[in-house]
This record gives C-alpha cells, structure tokens and sequence, in this order.
C-alpha cells in the first residue's frame, strides 16, 4: 500500500521537476526585500549576513554559505532565519550529494528548527511561512527517500500553515507563490488517488489556478524591487514546461530572465533542463559545459550526467564520458540505474554488443528505481530485449530536437518492421512525434491514431503518449470536443512505463479543454 505513494503526482513531478527547480520556487519567500519583523527577543530580519548566506547557498558556494551562517550565530543570536536558512542548505546538501546518511543526520534536526521558527513573533507572515517551507523541502527529501507518509504529512500542514498565512496577510506575495505551486500540483493528482487529497484535508487547485498566482506575483514584482523575481520565473517556467503544454514559453521565461548560468550552478542547471525538454540541445550542452565548478563550488555531479544525456541525444562519440564521470564519482542511489543504460545504449550504437550487455546488468544490480527513469532502465534490463539500434538513434536525435535527423533514418524503413508487432507499433509512434514536432500535424494524427488502434492494450507507453499529443494537436487546433476524447483516452491506459507523467499531462490538458 504505501510503495503506491510513490506513483502520486505530488513525487514523480518533484522528481521530473529535479526538486531543485520546485525548491527554488518553494524557498524563495523571504526575498521580499529586507523587511524586518522584530519583538523583544527573537525576530525575522533578513539582514546583510543572511542575504549573503543564501546567494551563497543559491550558487552551491556552500563553504561560504556555513561561514556565513557561523556569522549569523556569533552576532545574530535571536535571528530566526539562521534556523530557515540552515535547513536550506541542509537541503541543498541532500540534493545534490544523494546521500542518505546525510539525509538521516540532517532531518534529526528538523524538529528542532521548526520549533525554533515557531518561537517568532505571530504577527509577522515570515512565523508560519517560514515553518511551511521547511516542511516543503523536507517533504521532497522524505518522498525522495521512500517514506511517503511522512511527506504528505509534511505537505498537508504546509499547506494548511500556507493557507492560515494567506488568510491572516493576504498582501504577503510569497504566499501565493507557493501555495501556486501546491494547488497545480495537487490539481493533476490522478482520480485513483483522490481519496488522498481528502485525507490531507481539503487540499484543492488546478494547474490553472497555480499559474495564474504565479502570473500575480510577477506582475507584483515588475513594479517592485523584490530580489524574488528569479525564483518566481523559474516555478512558473517549469508549471508551463511540465503540466502546461506551454514549452516555448518555459524556455523564454528562462532566457529572457536575470539568470546568470555562468555564476551560478543551479541556474545553469534549471536552463539546461528546460533547454533538453524543448528541443534545444545545442544549448543545453552549452549551458552545461559552462557551468561553473572547482574548489568554490560544492560538487554537482548531476550536471555530467545531464551533459552525457544530450551528448548521446546528438549522437556525440563522447557521450560516454560525462557519463562514465557521473557514475565514477557520484555517491547517491539515484539516477544510476538511467546512467547505466544510457551508458548501455551508447555501447549497442557503437557497435558494441557485449558493452550493451554489461551496462544494461548493471543496472538491474545497482542504484535505487524511485523515479520513472530508473524504473524505465531496470525494465528494459529484466527483460531483456535489446532496443532496435535504427529506432533508438530516431529516438535520441528526436528527444534532442534534431527532428529532420530523425525522419532521414526512419522515412524508408517501414517495410523491415511490419512483421514485428512491438517494432512496428514504435516505428508509427515515432514517425507521429516527428512530423508532429515538422509541423505536419495531418500526418502527425493519422500516425498517431494507428498507434492508438493498435496499441491501447499494450504494456508499452506508445499509445498513451500517442493519445496525449493527439490532444495537444486538437487542442491547438482549437477543437476541444476531439481534444477531450483524446486526453480521457490517454487516462484511460495504463502502460507499465511512464504513466504517471503522461496522466498528469492529460489530465491538465482535460481541465483546459473542458473550460472552453
């Protein structure tokens, strides 16, 4: 019953969203400026040191971040945010080394700090908000880490400590970014899981409802000088990237922002995601490769596999080393099953069977299957059934964006595939995706809808993805009653991989049509 808890929509978007990108959302709260909420004794103030600690924090200078915080404990005793602040950059630790241990030692002290911010004055919006974020961040590790109930726990009373705040400070803007973020999140929650939402106690919204907040506090911030802007930009890029539909608008959000990649780590990370989602590659490879590292910085090693990622997407005959860089040095349990068969699948397009073979094993023996990925990797690694070289490359030069590519290998190949269900079935589905992404989207449907006729009882995710973007295109289209059909017969399969994410899609998709 609780590993189910691992299919809600609330951890596989954390997890496709990188929890970093939604963290940077969640915990940018206090940057509304350096207002100060003093009583006698303890009191909020976001003063010079804790600016510093958490641009310091933000850049994964986190040597500089705990002499900041030292700083901030010497000087500023009564200061509560040293206690938010602390536990961000415990976040941030967790997040970017996986290691679970640390994540033990650092969620012991949770409590304590959450007592501590309950000790400012209740006047002030910074008392419950500042305990909502803590349980934000702790409730994506929690997730991350299996245990399910905690987190929900955790983001039921976020929410309802967001909700008190917004009710007693309606003009505190971070409420409602925040909870923008809860209520699209807790909108795309399946049907199936429904009876969850009633038990973390009247949680409701829409992926519509949170974009529409997140709007709010931008244009807020546009006639304001809050230092939360970037933050904002980046949770509502990734609203219209993940459960939108809205890509070109994710990626202009971004590179039209304040966002400097080149100083700081996670901002290049969060563009470079954004970047391999809509088809730029060449950029996202740009961004990565600029990314700063060295002794300033903590180790980000999430960033050589993303690097190997779009190099084998581009069919670079060094892929193989971001990848082999990340699994030589990273010391967490996620990711390292997808690395394994990436690294697996570079060998079988290099000629390289027996290489296949020995990636693809290790990734049924080693690395954690939290994530859909992971999942998808250990699969294909049980099974067996080594992917059809021609179609893979398809596969890879489509996710990168390099869409003629793609439809060069695959425009003459029909003929080796009809007798081969499953091969057949792909190689339809895939020459939908492309002339979709060619603007050809008369070709697009009729591909798709042979994916759909012949697929939709099939373990595989072809149909139900095929059915999704055949919404998308009728939704562009602006025929919303072929649209409709279309989503509910993406809900209505249940391939083995990636269902969850393609649901919360359709799902979105659905609550946009049935509006017009």
């Amino acid at each position: 019953m609780l590993r189910s808890f691992g299919d809600l929509n609330f951890f596989t978007i954390l997890q496709n969203m990188k929890g970093l990108l939604l963290q940077l959302c969640l915990s940018a709260m206090f940057l509304l400026g350096i207002s100060t909420t003093t009583r006698a004794g303890k009191y909020y103030d976001f003063s010079p040191r804790a600016n510093n600690a958490y641009q310091n924090i933000l850049s994964l200078r986190l040597t500089e971040a705990r002499y900041d915080l030292d700083q901030m404990r010497l000087f500023e005793q009564d200061n509560l945010i040293y206690h938010y602040l602390e536990s961000y950059l415990d976040f941030l630790t967790v997040f970017v080394n996986d290691n679970k241990a640390e994540y033990n030692r650092m969620l012991a002290k949770r409590d304590n700090r959450l007592g501590a911010l309950a000790m400012g004055d209740i006047k002030s919006p910074y008392n419950l908000y500042t305990q909502a974020e803590v349980r934000l961040q702790w409730a994506y590790l929690q997730g991350r880490y299996g245990n399910y109930m905690g987190s929900l726990s955790d983001i039921k009373q976020a929410y309802a400590l967001l909700e008190e705040n917004q009710r007693r400070f309606p003009w505190f803007v971070a409420n409602k970014k925040s909870l923008g973020i809860l209520h699209a999140l807790v909108g795309n929650v399946p049907e199936d899981y429904k009876w969850v939402i009633r038990t973390l106690g009247g949680m409701n919204g829409t992926t519509e409802q949170g974009v529409r907040e997140l709007e709010e506090v931008l244009q807020y911030a546009k006639s304001n000088s809050y230092q939360f802007e970037e933050e904002t930009l980046i949770c509502y890029a990734m609203l219209q990237l993940f459960l939108n539909n809205q890509q070109e608008k994710a990626w202009t959000t971004l590179k039209t922002s304040k966002l400097n990649p080149k100083y700081n780590p996670l901002a290049a990370y969060a563009m470079a995601t954004v970047a391999m989602r809509t088809g730029k590659n060449d950029e996202a490879i740009q961004l990565l490769q600029e990314m700063p590292t060295g002794a300033n910085y903590a180790p980000f090693h999430h960033r050589n596999f993303l690097l190997g990622v779009a190099k084998l997407r581009r069919l670079d005959t060094d892929a193989y080393k971001p990848l082999q860089d990340f699994l030589n040095n990273f010391k967490g349990s996620n990711t390292i099953k997808e690395a394994y068969q990436k690294l697996a699948w570079f060998h079988l397009l290099s000629d390289n069977p027996s290489g296949y073979q020995t990636y693809i094993n290790y990734a049924k023996l080693k690395g954690a299957d939290n994530a859909e990925p992971d999942q998808a990797a250990l699969r294909e690694a049980k099974k067996g059934e080594i992917p059809d070289p021609l179609l893979l490359r398809a596969r890879l030069l489509f996710d990168g964006g390099y869409y003629q590519r793609a439809f060069d290998l695959l425009k003459n190949a029909g003929g080796q595939y009809q007798n081969q269900h499953k091969l057949n079935l792909e190689y339809r589905y895939r020459l939908g995706r492309i002339a979709q992404k060619l603007g050809k989207s008369a070709e697009a449907i009729q591909y798709y809808q042979q994916t759909i006729n012949s697929g939709s009882k099939d373990p595989w995710y072809f149909a139900c993805n095929a059915a999704l973007q055949l919404g998308q295109i009728y939704e562009g289209q602006k025929n919303y009653t072929a649209a409709r059909l279309a989503y509910k017969q993406c809900l209505g399969m249940q391939p083995e991989e990636y269902a969850t994410s393609l649901h919360a899609q359709a799902k979105s998709g659905l609550q946009r049509c049935e509006k017009k």
